[in-house]
Formats: structure tokens, sequence, C-alpha cells
């Protein structure tokens, strides 16, 4: 049993693994604590500007972290250029519920409040002179808004460029592929 954290630094909404390197990844209200597991210290600590962050996936390279908030950003880091967000996207006009990476294919997609799901091509180079090439593909009108609540969470199969949606349609809450 490990104890890597001295003190709570606010209210805790999501936990990731690194998907190479003993790191984990805590995603408080307002920032993103990168932990080294073995050393079982601080190693870094992103800072996205957004007032509460919804959720969080890490790139399957690792390198990349997306998050969404309650204020409508989609922020993406690029962990080897700086802390602050390198792209902050702004597609939504309501709270971003969900923001998730495809396992093999260079996608991520964005649900929100609006009902939308937004699917974005993501391109990570493998060299370190080239930044990321982040460009929107399609917006899905995905779900019908009820009691200020639309699409709550998406995902994406493992390995065909299929996503799954969650959230209200005509009046009650189902499940939609979109491939």
């Amino acid at each position: 049993t490990q104890h890597p954290f001295k003190k709570s630094y606010g209210l805790v909404q999501k936990v990731q693994f690194h998907p190479k390197k003993p790191w984990l990844f805590v995603a408080t209200q307002r920032y993103i604590r990168v932990y080294n597991l073995i050393q079982q210290e601080l190693i870094n600590k992103l800072l996205p500007g957004v007032k509460w962050i919804s959720s969080m996936d890490v790139h399957p390279q690792g390198d990349n972290v997306l998050i969404g908030s309650y204020d409508k950003r989609l922020c993406w880091f690029d962990m080897d250029l700086s802390a602050k967000p390198y792209k902050t996207l702004r597609y939504h006009t309501s709270a971003v519920r969900n923001a998730t990476f495809h396992r093999t294919l260079p996608l991520f997609a964005s649900c929100s409040d609006d009902g939308t799901l937004n699917i974005f091509h993501g391109m990570v180079y493998d060299t370190l002179d080239q930044n990321p090439l982040i460009v929107p593909l399609k917006s899905f009108k995905a779900h019908e808004v009820v009691d200020s609540l639309g699409a709550l969470s998406c995902e994406f199969h493992p390995t065909m460029p299929w996503v799954f949606s969650c959230g209200s349609s005509g009046g009650e809450y189902v499940l939609k592929l979109f491939s």
C-alpha cells in the first residue's frame, strides 16, 4: 500500500493511469496533477484555466491529455510542450460532459448538455518537432435536451471508428451508435 497524496487538493473528478508509465493522473475541480507512483511524488501540474473539470482522458501514447469542462470548453494538453493547454476548443453551447480518445485511430470525441456529439481528428506525431494536428470532423445532434441534460457520455469502439453516446431521446434515456 502506498500513500502518494499528503493532503487533498480539491474534489476529485477523475483518476486515470498512464498507458505506459507508472504515472497516475488525478483531475480535481480545477487542476490535473500527475504523480509518479514509483517515486511517490508529483511530477507535473496541468493548469487548464477552467472553472470545473468534468472529464479527462489520456491519449494511448501517453503524452497528451484531453479534458472537458462544465464551462463549455474542451482542452488538449501536450505534456511535452507546456502545463497550459495546447489548444482550447469551444464547439459546445453547454457543459461538456465527456471527452474521450479512440484507442487505435487518430480520433477523439466530446459530448455536451446541448445534446451534441462532436468528432475530431487528432493526429499525434512521434517527433517532437511537430505539434498535434486537430481538425473538427462532424457534429451530431445526438440527443434531446431534457431538464438541462443532453448527451451524458460518449465512448469509442475499441477497434472500429464507431462512437456510442447516451442521453435523452423521445422522453427516454437511450444509447446511440454513430458510425
